[in-house]
């Protein structure tokens, strides 16, 4: 175990390797705080690995410094050991994203949330536990996308020499015009039954995904309930006329628009599903999986808003 009770697990590639300059400028004003222990992330699910040691050294802060898969990692880690075992999470936003440290309340300028992250508040924060047809389980923060946002995700990887909300913005575009797929869906949640061509189906515990797309503006991940957002077989120029209502929040007023609430749900679709959570690609071009559920544990983990 090192000298302090906080640990800073950084991934240096997160925001195309923009993250790696940004955790340097703060290694100062985290002294000045008090100090941590920092480690940087090698390669995929190291986070989690580092997180699980972090634990076992009883460190009683871990905070992730990256974007939301990096945030997804280390909350993956926290959900194998017993509640009263975890501990403090912390997020610097250092990603392209950053959606899950929009919606726990964290300033969008690192320096300001380190600050945060030492002086702030608890808050106890909704996780929930997905499994699919493969017995394979994720525990995801900020949302789950099938369809047209994961392709999205896929797509956002390639657009390196662009930042934040325009990687997203560009991806979006190219979806639109390359991807226009819209699977039958069979949903069953913990309310309702519903059956549903969608091009886009999203599970969401915070507000917002690709850094600026407000898909489920009135979510909150400390409320106890998730919700869903939908869009229905619709043409390509309605999907571009439906975008900007999606950036405003303001696309539930929109008949081609299903939304509601949940704690469980179940999905079953007629074709392989393109699924991201929390970002992270868990099913692509080439998926098996056409079934999985979710289910909330409210108050799973507490984080330092």
């Amino acid at each position: 175990m090192g000298k302090h009770k906080a640990i800073i697990i950084v991934n240096p590639n997160a925001d195309l390797g923009r993250a790696r300059i940004k955790a340097a400028l703060l290694r100062s004003i985290v002294d000045e705080l008090g100090g941590a222990d920092w480690i940087g992330t090698v390669y995929p699910s190291h986070a989690i690995e580092i997180t699980r040691r972090a634990i076992e050294d009883d460190y009683s802060l871990i905070i992730a410094g990256g974007g939301d898969g990096t945030t997804h990692e280390v909350i993956n880690a926290f959900m194998q050991f017993p509640k009263e075992k975890r501990p403090k999470l912390g997020v610097i936003p250092l990603g392209s994203g950053n959606d899950f440290a929009h919606a726990i309340g964290m300033n969008p300028l690192p320096e300001m949330a380190v600050r945060q992250i030492f002086t702030g508040k608890i808050k106890q924060i909704d996780v929930g536990r997905m499994v699919d047809d493969h017995g394979r389980i994720e525990y995801w923060a900020n949302a789950i996308g099938i369809g047209f946002d994961a392709t999205v995700t896929i797509r956002s990887r390639k657009f390196t020499y662009l930042k934040g909300f325009l990687i997203y913005l560009m991806a979006v575009l190219q979806t639109i015009l390359l991807n226009h797929e819209a699977p039958c869906f069979k949903i069953k949640t913990d309310c309702e039954s519903l059956e549903e061509k969608l091009l886009l189906f999203v599970l969401c515990n915070g507000s917002r995904e690709g850094g600026g797309f407000l898909v489920a503006p009135t979510a909150k991940p400390d409320d106890g309930v998730y919700q869903y957002t939908g869009i229905r077989q619709v043409s390509r120029l309605t999907m571009l006329r439906i975008l900007p209502e999606v950036m405003k929040g303001t696309h539930g007023r929109l008949s081609q628009v299903i939304m509601g609430d949940f704690h469980k749900l179940e999905i079953e679709s007629n074709l392989p599903m393109i699924i991201h959570v929390d970002g992270e690609i868990i099913a692509g071009f080439n998926s098996d999986i056409q079934w999985f559920s979710s289910e909330m544990i409210p108050g799973a983990i507490q984080a330092i808003v």
